[in-house]
């Protein structure tokens, strides 16, 4: 007996690895729809009827094309909601004896809606793998209000994927780790700050080794505001230049910029610095109580301590006699010093803090020498607000935001700001403030001496809402 031949081994078939239909086996262990339905390794922007386009759609036949020359190729017009993009190719090619043949076809492509995956997070709305939570402990927002204009002046808000709001602070969420150290970074370049970071574990694969986290980054600015007035510790106040422990904070940007009203000396206080030696704020900004200049008296030369610091050339020293409003009807006086000496006259209002009728509840205030402590520290000079924000011809952007619910207090600091850039020029020089076209430019006849900020230093806001060329790829618009 002859044994029988073995019957051939049919080809055994496997599951793909989305849809689970069985295949035979291939590289990729996915069927063709599964295959097709990929995202491409690479994502082009192309408008309709463009250039960039036209190329991708031809690469697309490109083999089919190796045999014969193109000689022309443009679009026909199809509905944009069609989902179809149709090619006049004119193509080329030696028959018999240099005979040429030429043909022209069209070739019809099918739009497939698909998004990436960095588009298809962003859409999730809910979905972040990294957050920068940005706090300060503080009841005046000066410093979120400038931090906000420094962001969208380099643009940091583009890589967010959503920008939250909260009582105390802002939060920020990205897509990736590195968008969020990136703004960590751009905050400690900025202003003073430390930052801490964690990360929390979501999922992870054994066999790839692959790890999926969330991480946090927390940024606490220091709770120090323009116009703030601090005592200082005896130790960094000596380490600064025997200044006085008594300082009036004149600006908050990358340092605490801090000035000695009795002398005019100036000081800068980094981060690093005021972790070491931190100090508060001894006044909340509802206690300003407004005064009137009776008497002044400009001090043109006062000589320096030993190892003091630098003076301050923008101001002038001055002593003065105010009284407050609030006491005209009576002969009580306070006698102070001051370094708005270049801008106060007798009759002038200014707002200030009183320190002779206060409890002040601070370390190093309670341990002063009663005599060393002024009797009033005045802030800045007051002007008419109503009138200031009638003719404020100019405006800020804002970040989209999810906010809270908005008070009167927070416009009311909102103002504040606007009337500190326009008080200081050095904040506003890393501020971009857009011309108000919808208020009329006054004259400088009926100016009550009020800070401005001049045309040259504003920009136009433009609205382009149509381009010169009609979008890309299409025709050039004519008058």
């Amino acid at each position: 007996m002859e044994p029988l031949p073995a019957p051939a081994a049919a080809p055994g078939h496997i599951l793909c690895c989305q849809c689970g239909v069985p295949i035979p086996p291939n590289p990729a262990n996915m069927c063709v729809g599964c295959l097709r339905a990929q995202p491409p390794g690479t994502w082009i922007q192309c408008a309709l009827e463009s250039r960039e386009l036209l190329a991708l759609c031809l690469k697309k036949i490109k083999a089919s094309l190796s045999k014969v020359r193109l000689i022309d190729a443009g679009f026909i017009w199809t509905e944009p909601h069609s989902k179809r993009i149709k090619l006049k190719l004119t193509v080329q090619k030696e028959v018999i004896n240099g005979a040429v043949l030429q043909q022209v076809f069209v070739v019809e492509y099918v739009v497939q809606s698909q998004m990436c995956e960095d588009c298809h997070r962003i859409e999730a709305k809910d979905f972040w793998k990294a957050v920068v939570q940005v706090r300060q402990k503080t009841v005046h927002k000066k410093t979120f209000y400038y931090l906000e204009q420094l962001i969208l002046k380099h643009r940091l808000h583009q890589n967010t994927l959503r920008i939250k709001e909260i009582h105390d602070g802002l939060d920020f969420y990205y897509s990736s780790k590195q968008h969020a150290q990136k703004m960590v970074d751009f905050l400690q370049s900025t202003v003073p700050s430390r930052s801490k970071s964690s990360q929390r574990l979501i999922s992870h694969d054994i066999h790839s080794n692959v790890y999926n986290y969330k991480s946090t980054f927390s940024v606490e600015i220091v709770p120090i505001c323009k116009d703030n007035v601090v005592c200082l510790s005896p130790k960094l106040a000596q380490s600064l230049g025997n200044m006085s422990q008594i300082c009036v904070c004149i600006r908050v940007t990358s340092t605490i910029r801090l000035i000695d009203p009795r002398t005019l000396q100036i000081a800068d206080i980094d981060g690093s610095t005021y972790w070491r030696h931190p100090f508060n704020s001894l006044f909340h900004p509802k206690q300003l109580e407004e005064f009137i200049i009776m008497d002044i008296n400009r001090v043109h030369e006062k000589k320096k301590g030993a190892g003091a610091g630098a003076r301050s050339l923008k101001h002038t020293l001055a002593e003065a006699w105010v009284r407050k409003t609030s006491e005209l009807d009576t002969d009580h006086q306070y006698f102070c010093c001051t370094h708005l000496g270049h801008i106060l006259n007798p009759g002038d209002l200014v707002l200030g803090f009183d320190l002779a009728n206060c409890n002040l509840n601070d370390e190093f205030a309670n341990k002063m020498n009663p005599q060393h402590i002024p009797d009033v520290v005045l802030i800045k000079k007051s002007y008419d607000r109503s009138r200031r924000q009638r003719r404020r011809n100019w405006k800020l952007k804002e970040l989209e935001r999810d906010r809270e619910a908005t008070d009167t207090d927070d416009e009311r600091q909102y103002q504040d700001f606007l009337e500190d850039l326009e008080e200081d020029e050095a904040i506003r020089k890393n501020v971009n403030i857009y011309r108000n076209a919808d208020i009329p430019v006054e004259s400088d006849t009926d100016d009550d001496g009020a800070p401005r900020i001049s045309l040259a230093e504003m920009l136009e806001d433009l609205h382009i809402s149509q381009d010169a060329t009609g979008g890309e790829g299409a025709e050039m618009l004519t008058e």
